[in-house]
């Protein structure tokens, strides 16, 4: 079995597509290869074939290699519900919620189920490519390691360190970063990866000499910055503004502890939807079709909507026609009241919802985590998608459900048509459904993205890249080949 770690400087130093990249390069070449992350910290999540949850971008990467995404894949993620603290899923289900002195304490804990899924997987795969969190060079963050070094060391993986040139400096971040890790940490270092460039290639060759003189480790490739990738993103959300110029305008509130936004990355390749993200202090612009996303802290989340006079622009919206959607805990804020008695999301208690659709909802624990199809009522078209939610959601509301769902019905609709929600991620991935959705919120004529299709598409431009711009040879010489692999590369 060959292993390979790709650790970055920063974080979003690339880690992630590089690692998507490298799983679609050697699935292409036939051989049964996952992803692997130990811990994660991300509010973006994604249903596995076994029943677990694991970070969004790891699916992502399962996808890229073909398989099924599976818990084993990220044993550990992190669900951030404070800036103190986190929900903690081991192995794809829900241990607790702890503080983040609490789970520095537990990581040894933790690192057990971390080996069992890697021996797990490792049984099963010829290659696993695996990505770090953040930075290997944090000082503070080293004891009890599980996420970068001390993961490599624990199985002796070897790690390639990737930067991102496009933020500046590159050379600073790959020296110093190298210069703060032990001896050990240093020789299993194979080489570097610089990420996102832009212009001419030859104007960086002095700085890619100097560097490997200095370390004695190859560059083993400079990726070009890829314009208009649009892939899963592991938690942060792109923030630059209003995305298209399309006829129905969109607007999303930014919610502090917002989960799942992945949800809305097909209405960004809309060529006739204008997504924009509103985020604290921005001015509420015009909309068709306001959407409240998920949310890890629907409670919290919902009391900071209102701080910032949310709820009165979402009451205007409605009064002059528009038509609002709430998805999973915006599903749940639409309701009359929000219970919390045992503290699952934050301090027990009750919260009064929007009021928009008849029904309240109990936060009990038991998180519900399941693939599911069906279809969307109002129009009779397919949908597909995931549920990851807490909460038992009853009412009159629910007599008027807005999904049929592997035999059960989910969501609720007003009587005058305007309010609607449910609990199903992944309502816009296909194009039927994304249709159907927006020509309710208005749009007459749609050319809805296939992102099923879109996401593979991506992937293979990945891959593409790594043919063009990195030495597979000299990396696979290093790093090692897949048992029994006889051909050349």
């Amino acid at each position: 079995m060959l292993s390979l770690m790709v650790q970055g400087c920063t974080s979003d130093a690339g880690k992630s597509t590089v690692v998507a990249a490298l799983c679609r390069w050697f699935a292409r070449r036939g051989y049964s290869v996952a992803p692997f992350k130990p811990q994660n910290m991300a509010l973006n999540s994604a249903v596995t074939v076994d029943g677990g949850e694991i970070g969004r971008s790891t699916a992502l990467q399962a996808l890229a290699c073909g398989v099924e995404p599976h818990s084993d894949m990220n044993p550990v993620l992190l669900k951030p519900q404070t800036d103190m603290g986190a929900q903690v899923i081991i192995r794809g289900q829900v241990l607790g919620n702890m503080q983040a002195l609490d789970y520095h304490a537990y990581k040894k804990t933790a690192r057990d189920a971390v080996l069992a899924a890697w021996q797990d997987l490792s049984s099963r795969f010829d290659v696993i490519i695996v990505e770090g969190a953040g930075s290997p060079a944090e000082i503070n963050l080293r004891d009890n390691d599980i996420a970068n070094m001390g993961f490599a060391e624990m199985v002796d993986c070897p790690v390639i360190l990737v930067a991102d040139i496009d933020r500046g400096g590159v050379f600073a971040h790959l020296t110093g970063t190298l210069d703060l890790l032990s001896e050990s940490e240093q020789q299993r270092t194979l080489g570097f990866v610089i990420n996102r460039f832009r212009g001419d290639l030859s104007l960086l060759q002095g700085g890619l000499d100097w560097l490997e003189a200095r370390t004695g480790k190859p560059v083993f490739g400079v990726l070009p910055y890829l314009h208009g990738l649009t892939l899963d993103a592991e938690d942060a959300v792109d923030e630059q503004g209003d995305h298209g110029v399309g006829a129905l305008k969109v607007v999303v509130p930014m919610l502090p502890r917002m989960s799942n936004h992945n949800d809305f990355d097909p209405l960004r390749l809309h060529p006739q939807v204008q997504l924009t993200f509103v985020k604290m202090g921005d001015p509420w612009p015009d909309a068709d079709l306001i959407i409240l996303p998920g949310s890890k802290a629907t409670r919290a989340d919902l009391a900071f909507l209102r701080e910032q006079g949310w709820d009165s622009k979402i009451a205007r919206h409605l009064r002059y026609g528009g038509k609002l959607l709430g998805i999973c805990g915006g599903f749940q804020m639409l309701g009359e009241c929000i219970d919390d008695p045992d503290g699952l999301e934050g301090p027990a208690g009750s919260s009064e919802g929007l009021g928009w659709l008849g029904m309240t909802t109990r936060l009990v624990p038991g998180k519900q985590l399941r693939n599911v199809q069906g279809q969307f009522l109002l129009a009779g078209t397919p949908i597909r998608g995931y549920e990851i939610h807490n909460g038992v959601t009853e009412g009159e509301a629910l007599q008027s459900p807005m999904l049929q769902l592997d035999g059960h019905k989910d969501g609720a609709v007003s009587d005058d048509g305007a309010v609607m929600g449910c609990y199903l991620h992944g309502l816009f991935d296909s194009p039927q459904s994304t249709d159907a959705l927006l020509a309710w919120a208005g749009l007459d004529a749609n050319a809805s993205v296939d992102y099923v299709m879109h996401r593979e598409q991506q992937l293979d431009r990945l891959a593409d890249m790594l043919e063009g711009h990195m030495d597979m040879t000299l990396l696979l010489a290093k790093a090692g080949r897949p048992a029994g692999d006889v051909g050349p590369w």
